[in-house]
């Protein structure tokens, strides 16, 4: 081998460790994507199952107790609001409190009319 095919051998070695070590890299950066992504979703997962379960004790309280509830109140991390759209029907909404304008559960109830 020439000292010159030497040369083209070492660089040709060094393009490969880049390309290795840029390829390692990248695969790096997708691990804790992934991760980071995995440990969002469980936690968002938590959230909205306290949510349902909020949302579900709200929904098979009686006319009287959803009355006394219109407007909306703070339950922990979450804004509970409940309306009265019309004369027999109940609206109530889950949000979390650092965003209470974007609703994540929402259900309409009916209560029947009360008895005259």
């Amino acid at each position: 081998m020439r000292h010159g095919e030497r040369g083209i051998a070492l660089l040709e070695v060094l393009a490969a460790l880049v390309i290795l070590t840029i390829a390692g890299l990248s695969m790096v950066s997708l691990v804790a994507q992934v991760t980071d992504s995995a440990r969002v979703a469980r936690e968002r997962e938590i959230e909205q199952a306290d949510e349902s379960r909020l949302l579900g004790a709200e929904t098979l309280l009686n006319r009287s107790d959803l009355d006394v509830r219109l407007g909306s109140r703070v339950a922990g991390p979450y804004v509970v609001v409940v309306a009265r759209p019309e004369r027999t029907l109940y609206r109530i909404s889950v949000a979390r409190v650092e965003t209470p304008e974007v609703e994540d559960l929402v259900t309409v109830v009916f209560r029947g009319a009360p008895a005259q």
